[in-house]
């Protein structure tokens, strides 16, 4: 069973899905890729106080890791590669080659990409953290700007 609610940010309105309870959903306004709102059940803020109660901790300044049990939905290597995501320590970055190179498959660059962009909980499992190679900012289904911004706030170089 589907639960959903959605919560303020400093980056607009954050999504949150539940699945028996457990997080496996988190979705940006305008997010790439995003479900059809009809796949994220009824609107329910029960399952997601530790989920509120973190990311409100993240945005203040006062969180660097997340402990909230996730579920994962995905292929294999997609779930090879969010959990990749989930090593990238705050406020530093990788590069889509270097998680290839650590998922044990250096020309899967391009591959990685693509599970990068399918990554179902945003902010979370920091899908933001993964940069070009050449230190440039890609893709990033939330979009760029809100990309640059969740990396300068990690960094504590944002202006705002």
């Amino acid at each position: 069973m589907k639960q959903h609610t959605v919560t303020d940010s400093p980056y607009g309105p954050l999504t949150l899905v539940a699945e028996d309870g457990v997080l496996c959903g988190l979705y940006m306004a305008g997010q790439r890729h995003r479900p059809s709102e009809e796949t994220f059940g009824d609107p329910d803020d029960t399952p997601f106080a530790e989920a509120r109660e973190q990311l409100s901790a993240y945005f203040a300044g006062a969180l660097k890791e997340f402990t909230l049990e996730l579920r994962l939905s995905g292929t294999p290597f997609q779930r090879g590669v969010w959990d990749r995501l989930t090593r990238i320590p705050y406020g530093e970055t990788r590069s889509y080659g270097e998680l290839a190179t650590e998922l044990g498959n250096p020309g899967a660059s391009r591959a990685v990409g693509l599970a990068n962009g399918r990554n179902p909980i945003g902010i979370i499992v920091p899908c933001h953290r993964v940069i070009g190679a050449a230190g440039d900012l890609t893709g990033y289904g939330g979009g760029l700007d809100r990309k640059r911004r969740l990396l300068d706030f990690e960094r504590g170089t944002a202006l705002f």
